[in-house]
């Protein structure tokens, strides 16, 4: 008698973030998109205090009132990322920043803004592609796309650093109820 030699079956991976590799798309929102998106984000602000205070209209919060447009980076069916563009405040750093460097008009600038990854995702370069959708989409409107990060976020500065940011200054800005915070104000390369 003869018996086959069975090898025991694969055992299922451990980790769902290792198990699933399909690629990441980014498309830009929709407004059917908003509902998921401010699950996400609420879901980064409890694990990762972004935004350090929770909007009263978290919807409007990631859609500001001089939105050029908005993208959000989805895996297996469901948005995992988000990035924002608007055109710049009174008082964006990085924007009197650029202006102040190169004597041109603020106007000229787009803010990058809202960028966000949901802890599962992260590692896949989602936030390098969400950036360079909105970089695109600056260039295509003629804005040198620009933005500002608080100084203690440190992970997202050394995303930025990475892909090739300009560091412009670390300045002082004005944030809503938490007063005063210090910001680093960084260009992008093109």
């Amino acid at each position: 008698m003869t018996h086959a030699n069975h090898s025991p079956a694969p055992a299922p991976d451990p980790c769902p973030a290792t198990a699933s590799r399909a690629l990441p798309t980014v498309r830009p929102r929709t407004a059917d998109d908003l509902d998921d998106c401010v699950r996400l984000l609420r879901e980064i602000h409890e694990k990762d205090g972004y935004p350090v205070s929770w909007p009263e209209r978290p919807a409007a919060w990631i859609t500001p009132p001089t939105f050029l447009g908005a993208w959000v980076a989805e895996l297996d069916g469901r948005i995992v990322g988000h990035v924002g563009l608007a055109g710049p405040r009174p008082g964006d750093g990085a924007a009197v920043e650029w202006s102040a460097r190169t004597g041109e008009d603020v106007s000229v600038c787009a803010m990058v803004n809202r960028l966000y990854v949901a802890p599962s995702a992260r590692g896949r370069d989602l936030g390098a592609l969400l950036l360079a959708e909105a970089v695109t989409a600056a260039r295509q409107r003629g804005l040198r796309a620009v933005l500002d990060v608080a100084v203690h976020d440190t992970a997202a500065a050394a995303l930025y650093e990475r892909l090739g940011w300009q560091l412009l200054a670390e300045v002082e800005q004005e944030w809503g109820p938490h007063g005063t915070v210090p910001v680093r104000c960084y260009a992008s390369r093109a």
